[in-house]
């Protein structure tokens, strides 16, 4: 049986840094309870002339480095993200071009807003499993700024940019043991962005574009699907909460990260957390959150990783990986 494994991890952050000092000059918050609330103390912010694809570039980059293999090597790319360059080509498309990946390598995008790492973790795992792809890029790659209204004290002070990627490569040896995806599109309207080419040409009015959230309902559905597939992933592996070793989350809040980690009795010195630093990065902050662990030595080949995330649609999505 062929199963794939996870041989390189790489991510990236722009340069520009915002604190909630800032926020404070913006809107009516105060960086106390940012950080009560959320956990976050600051977030990164795209230059003007970058694009999802240029941080996708540099992730990439660096996980390619991890790996120990060369853009020629790559025969799948599968990119998550909500904030792509361009309708079309794919924000995919774009980074094999960039990257220098071999002509005629499938490359496309997954949107699953916060989910879309895991979707895309999910679609390429199948690929190599099935022999369609023997070493696949998968990244997370996300410009939320670019969707916040920046008079909106719910939504503006949640969201950052960034992207992480890594390499997977068809293996005899069990990585990914299993992937759980799930959507709910009855519930659009608690977080949405309220426009599109197939809603009209023109915005309905300035925040058309802009990230729309009911936070307090959004949390309570998210804390009590989370909570679900933790038991759906583990029942599925015959395992218990006991033998996960690692939680890496979506980087959304750190309440959520909390009720999840409550849920699987572990430790918050168990649970990988990176909120605090860049915010909720969207199909972005779980790549982010594991190249960091897997960097500053936390997690450790053989180590029993559970991934899961939740984002709008709504889409959640879980993958157990023994790393």
């Amino acid at each position: 049986m062929t199963h794939t494994r996870i041989i390189g991890t790489g991510s990236y952050l722009p340069e520009r840094v915002m604190t909630n000092a800032e926020l404070e000059k913006l809107v009516d918050t105060s960086d106390a309870w940012i950080r009560e609330r959320t956990g976050i103390a600051e977030r990164r912010v795209v230059a003007d002339d970058q694009s999802c694809s240029d941080l996708a570039i540099e992730a990439s980059r660096a996980a390619l480095e991890s790996a120990g293999v060369t853009p020629e090597d790559i025969d799948l790319v599968v990119l998550g993200t909500c904030t792509p360059d361009r309708i079309f080509p794919s924000t995919a498309c774009l980074v094999q071009r960039a990257l220098g990946i071999r002509s005629g390598a499938p490359a496309f995008d997954v949107s699953a807003a916060c989910s879309g790492f895991v979707f895309a973790l999910d679609v390429a795992n199948r690929f190599i499993r099935t022999g369609g792809a023997h070493r696949a890029l998968v990244i997370g790659s996300e410009t939320m700024t670019r969707l916040l209204d920046w008079t909106d004290r719910g939504t503006c002070v949640l969201f950052g940019d960034g992207a992480g990627a890594v390499v997977l490569e068809a293996s005899d040896q069990p990585g990914i043991l299993s992937t759980h995806l799930h959507a709910d599109g009855s519930q659009e309207e608690l977080l949405h962005v309220p426009w599109g080419v197939g809603r009209g040409y023109k915005a309905l009015d300035d925040t058309s574009g802009k990230i729309k959230m009911r936070g307090n309902e959004v949390f309570k559905v998210a804390v009590r699907t989370l909570g679900r597939i933790v038991d759906e992933t583990l029942e599925a592996n015959g395992l218990t909460k006991a033998d996960v070793d690692w939680l890496v989350p979506h980087q959304a809040n750190i309440r959520i990260i909390q009720a999840t980690a409550r849920k699987l009795g572990l430790p918050m010195e168990r649970v990988v957390q990176t909120v605090k630093y860049h915010g909720n990065t969207s199909s972005a902050s779980i790549p982010l959150a594991l190249d960091s662990a897997i960097r500053d030595g936390s997690i450790k080949r053989g180590d029993l990783l559970l991934l899961e995330a939740f984002g709008g649609g709504f889409t959640w999505g879980s993958a157990l990986v023994r790393y």
